[in-house]
């Protein structure tokens, strides 16, 4: 299964996520059905940038978590609808109170090294998570856990120190082998463990074959999966750090799955030849593009500056011209027509006149010969720091900086590679702004963004917002069973969030997949198409590629 979606970083506009409504650009049905299942083929997947490592429990970028998807298994995952299904536990029971969980593990399930996988393999997972020396930037999905005991080898029970509104979703983070992480556990050296670089053991459908830095990943099916093995033989991960050539790869059909650029969905692919190899979809994702600024620069630490910002850009010029017209705007960081979503906070309309008397109100107030605001004796000038590998990142950042421009703030673009992008500057917070995406997950908390308590190297809030009363809400939102008690502590938080912009918020993008037209199986839903990845298959007279 392919559903664990967990809080993740993206490229500026990388397209990826889990959404609502899917549509299809070809018959609905067509991806699913026609000619029988069968054994064979590889499945050839570009990934737009390196892998950071091979454990998705450390790792906080989507594409190092898209790579190993298939690998690893949690106790659950999510079907198309995005409700919570069985996985590793065959089934679950939460107690009235809240606070007591049990989970049932499949009898039938191995390790890809032959070890049989137990409820010690939670329990580590649960020691590993909460180990001072792991390097997580999601152990706050497990401090509220009060205790984690095998009641025998089949048999887990979770006791919470008070109720939590993610119990049972937390447990569709990736369980780890003990008998060959728990040594690198202790010493405080799970980066540096075979596991994470060079031989990944999950008990997933697809096992790890191969892996070359910057070139490629590869996985091959799982012959002893518990759910059976999966039709496609090999999947190829091929990294190409960029939208353009991985578009001529598609029209050449050196590449079997990708997402397109808005561009590329609406304008550049709508031609027999490429209608006839692909199937392309389109789904609404629980992705959010933004321009981070760090509060940590005292030009930012001002609410009216970061204000000025958002009244500058132009949403719409992005929504329209970049995306043309494939995104909703973003007035915080839920999506627009979910249940968590208040439509009813601060806004901020394309007003340039009022950006610059927020400038003035900061105290920008005079201007040098080359236009820029000065303070103190110093520009208003400041770097944006995007990833490679983005057309659409690089359009959008281009687009900031000359309506910033125009409001008398000069920004110089710095291109990064990815790993570098996050390992040298936004894990050390080295820079004053970057433009990236959010991945949400499908759950409502965000503690791990907005909490004051999560601004350390291995964790998501590096921008260094801090809001006491924002902390608070995050903490009654995730500390109840109670939905209305959480619409209530969510609602609060985004008018805060309106009003401080930490961040400025752009817009929730469409992700915009396609398929190869000889792969059937898929059948989309809310959550996307490769939730049932180990399901697809290419029928025998379809298959082109003969190694496995």
């Amino acid at each position: 299964m392919r559903a664990h979606l967990p809080l993740v970083l993206l490229l500026t506009a990388a397209l990826g996520g889990c959404g609502s409504r899917v549509d299809s650009a070809v018959d609905a049905g067509a991806a699913a059905r026609g000619g029988a299942p069968a054994y064979g083929d590889t499945l050839i997947q570009a990934l737009p940038a390196n892998i950071s490592g091979l454990i998705p429990n450390i790792t906080g970028d989507k594409y190092s978590h898209d790579a190993v998807a298939l690998i690893y298994n949690g106790l659950v995952t999510h079907d198309k609808d995005t409700n919570l299904i069985p996985d590793l536990a065959e089934s679950w029971d939460l107690a009235a109170n809240c606070l007591d969980l049990t989970f049932k593990l499949r009898r039938n399930v191995r390790w890809h090294d032959g070890r049989p996988f137990t409820a010690a393999d939670v329990v580590f997972t649960y020691q590993l998570m909460v180990h001072p020396k792991t390097p997580s930037p999601y152990k706050d999905d497990f401090g509220e856990v009060e205790s984690v005991e095998a009641v025998d080898a089949h048999t887990v029970r979770v006791r919470y120190k008070q109720a939590f509104a993610k119990a049972i979703m937390t447990w569709s983070q990736t369980i780890l082998p003990k008998h060959l992480l728990e040594k690198y556990m202790l010493e405080g050296k799970l980066r540096e463990a075979p596991q994470n670089f060079t031989a990944p053991v999950g008990t997933g459908p697809y096992k790890f074959r191969e892996i070359r830095s910057g070139e490629k990943f590869v996985v091959v099916a799982n012959p002893d999966y518990y759910a059976g093995p999966p039709y496609i033989s090999r999947i190829v991960y091929r990294i190409i750090p960029s939208q353009a050539t991985i578009f001529l790869e598609l029209k050449a059909k050196g590449v079997d799955q990708s997402n397109l650029t808005a561009l590329q969905y609406k304008r550049q692919t709508d031609y027999p030849a490429f209608r006839k190899a692909y199937n392309k979809f389109r789904y609404a994702a629980n992705v959010y593009t933004y321009l981070g600024l760090n509060h940590k620069d005292p030009r930012f630490a001002d609410k009216r500056v970061r204000q000025a910002f958002a009244y500058a850009i132009n949403k719409r010029d992005l929504i329209d011209g970049v995306r043309l017209g494939l995104a909703r705007e973003a007035t915080g960081p839920f999506k627009p027509g979910t249940w968590v979503y208040n439509p009813n906070v601060r806004t901020y309309p394309y007003d340039p006149a009022r950006a610059k008397a927020l400038l003035a109100e900061a105290g920008w107030t005079t201007t040098n010969a080359e236009g820029l605001l000065v303070k103190n004796g110093q520009p208003f000038s400041f770097e944006l720091l995007i990833s490679q590998g983005s057309d659409e990142g690089r359009k959008i950042a281009e687009v900031i900086q000359a309506q910033l421009r125009e409001v008398g703030v000069g920004v110089e673009l710095r291109v990064l590679e990815w790993a570098a992008f996050l390992k040298e500057h936004i894990k050390k917070r080295r820079f004053a702004a970057a433009a990236m995406a959010w991945g949400i997950g499908l759950d409502s908390d965000q503690f791990g963004i907005w909490h004051s308590s999560q601004t350390g190297p291995d964790e998501f809030n590096f921008i260094s917002y801090k809001n006491a009363e924002v902390d608070a809400l995050l903490e009654r939102g995730r500390n109840t069973c109670r939905q209305s008690e959480r619409k209530r502590a969510y609602d609060r938080m985004q008018e805060i969030l309106a009003e401080d912009q930490p961040l400025i918020f752009l817009f929730f993008r469409d992700v915009l997949p396609a398929v190869a037209t000889r792969v059937r199986g898929i059948v989309p839903g809310p959550i996307g198409v490769e939730y049932n990845m180990n399901e697809w298959y290419v029928p025998k007279q379809l298959q082109i590629y003969t190694s496995g």
